[in-house]
């Protein structure tokens, strides 16, 4: 079986090179060109971007894409709809979503973001109270959501609303996809401490919503949310960047640039540098398990250990600097970035930008929680709403 895979694989990769050359066409172009051949999810269904083989065989094709001089940078230009969008597409989502969705969402023509997170409802998202009420076939939806990544660049966004405020939190739930251009939307800027502006919060005001884009069914919010944010955990904690880069490759470059020989420190570079390397064979298992279909635990432990690994090198890089280390070259000046700056070569603003990372796609306290309650199997904090209606919850 693996043989026969591999021959297919190799058959449209050759197909794929002898048409387009990676190294000779528009990005996009391209992209689009390797979705219809199958490569883009090659664990996908035939005729959605996939062939329906291992999801092992998708790090084989990425490398030989690369090789050849291609590029596969939308997976980061896109990370929320291709990292997140797409698996819930596929999970949830009707054959009419998956084929007007899941091609431009590849080849970025059409990038996404997810609005999950409230002001009064952050790690508790089944706490949301923006709102969907339904008038015919549509829905008319009221509130506002914040830390909402890329979404002035956004065509369309994960959306969860409340649509049943007498039942209990999590079963009054309903997802949609929301046209991010639609009348009565407003997308503004949140300044962060690097001087960016890469999240966003955003209003609702009666912006309506066409039926046909609820993903799963009515009060099934919860599930379908739940589906989103194991896969989040993934294309967060679950990034497998090349070995010695990221925080380490600042940290290294750092110890490189300083004259000190300083036995302790350097010590100290070899346990961070090793570390990196565990975690990212980690996080190749948590990617390997998400492409199977069965995101897991192992997400959430690749996000928690990546954001708390992710601050300290950072934070040491800055110590082997020294006094330049204090400083911000690059100012506060405002900027939107096109997409999320953790990819970042500047160490300063690698930096600050890590301080988010234990807050960012889930608080590593809730992490905590779910490695708790459904790996060790430990008991569950107690839920004085779990069976209360969410409308009789009291609420500051």
């Amino acid at each position: 079986m693996a043989t026969d895979e591999r021959a297919r694989v190799e058959a449209q990769i050759e197909a794929l090179f002898a048409s387009y050359p990676p190294a000779d066409m528009p990005e996009q172009q391209f992209w689009g060109a390797q979705y219809d051949h199958g490569l883009a999810w090659v664990q996908f269904p035939e005729g959605l971007g996939g062939l329906g083989v291992s999801p092992r065989w998708q790090a084989e094709v990425n490398r030989r894409i690369e090789e050849a001089g291609g590029s596969i940078r939308n997976r980061f230009n896109n990370v929320l709809g291709i990292g997140m969008g797409a698996g819930t597409l596929l999970a949830h989502g009707t054959e009419e979503h998956q084929r007007r969705f899941l091609r431009p969402m590849f080849t970025t023509e059409e990038i996404w973001c997810q609005l999950f997170s409230e002001p009064g409802a952050g790690s508790d998202l089944a706490a949301l109270s923006t709102t969907a009420v339904r008038e015919g076939d549509t829905w008319i939806v009221n509130g506002q959501k914040v830390w909402n990544t890329l979404a002035h660049l956004a065509k369309w966004g994960l959306l969860v609303t409340r649509t049943d405020p007498d039942v209990p939190k999590h079963a009054g739930l309903t997802y949609f996809v929301v046209d991010m251009e639609a009348e009565g939307v407003d997308v503004r800027p949140l300044h962060q401490i690097t001087g960016e502006a890469e999240f966003n919060e955003v209003y609702f005001t009666d912006v309506h919503i066409p039926d046909d884009l609820r993903l799963g069914e009515v009060g099934e919010g919860w599930s379908v949310a739940m589906t989103t944010l194991m896969n989040e955990r993934v294309a967060i904690g679950g990034q497998v960047a090349p070995r010695g880069s990221g925080a380490i490759a600042h940290a290294v470059a750092a110890w490189e640039q300083t004259d000190r020989d300083d036995a302790v420190a350097r010590d100290q570079l070899l346990a961070y540098w090793i570390e990196s390397e565990a975690m990212r064979l980690t996080a190749i298992r948590a990617g390997e398990a998400a492409k199977r279909g069965t995101p897991g635990p192992e997400g959430s432990t690749a996000k928690l250990h990546w954001a708390d690994l992710n601050k300290s090198i950072t934070s040491f890089a800055i110590d082997l600097m020294g006094a330049e280390g204090m400083t911000y070259p690059q100012g506060y000046a405002f900027s939107r970035p096109d997409l999320t700056a953790n990819r970042t070569e500047d160490p300063h603003k690698a930096f600050l930008r890590a301080r988010a990372n234990s807050i960012e796609g889930g608080t590593s306290e809730i992490m905590k929680n779910i490695l708790g309650e459904r790996v060790l199997g430990l008991p569950g904090e107690p839920r004085v709403d779990k069976n209360v209606a969410w409308r009789d919850v009291p609420r500051s």
